[in-house]
């Protein structure tokens, strides 16, 4: 992957998306959103990570954020690593989840197609980072993060919106800039 796509400056601030592979809709469940907060909260907490703004869309996420000591490329990597694997696992213990077979083998086909992957791949490789060098740039994304769910057409309101920073009963615990 080129340098430039990577987030690997010490404490800077970035836009970043993680997108689930084929822009799946995986985060249209509570329980898989939930453990999407449960990592990010557990990576405030014990790995320096610094979250701003972020939006867990049915597809994908948004975050504003920087990692305090350390790269947020590496912190980046590990979690998707360790998110894949626990999505993963829930999704094949839910007996609710009507599109289980399905989304197996999704994430087999997905996994096949590139050689790093041995049985499942659930994210896509990149995270399309933006560093962010200003004020504009920042207002422009926490925009563009907000509006999300509304132009998704999911709320009327950005802060109707359960898994965003733009709602005050948001469960993820946000940084002030």
């Amino acid at each position: 992957m080129s340098e430039l796509r990577k987030a690997n400056v010490p404490e800077a601030t970035y836009f970043v998306t993680l997108t689930v592979v084929g822009w799946i809709d995986i985060f249209t469940r509570k329980e898989y959103s939930d453990e999407i907060i449960k990592n990010l909260a557990f990576c405030q907490e014990k790995k320096n990570l610094e979250i701003f703004e972020y939006v867990i869309m049915p597809s994908h996420i948004h975050l504003i954020c920087r990692r305090n000591q350390g790269v947020l490329n590496e912190l980046l990597r590990d979690f998707k690593s360790y998110t894949a694997k626990q999505i993963l696992q829930l999704i094949r213990d839910n007996p609710q989840e009507s599109r289980k077979e399905w989304l197996v083998y999704m994430f087999q086909f997905f996994a096949n197609r590139h050689a790093q992957n041995s049985e499942n791949m659930f994210w896509q490789k990149t995270n399309h980072p933006i560093e962010l060098y200003s004020n504009k740039v920042i207002d422009q994304k926490i925009d563009y993060i907000h509006q999300n769910p509304v132009t998704a057409g999911i709320v009327t309101e950005p802060c109707y919106y359960l898994y965003s920073s733009a709602c005050a009963d948001s469960p993820l615990k946000v940084s002030e800039m």
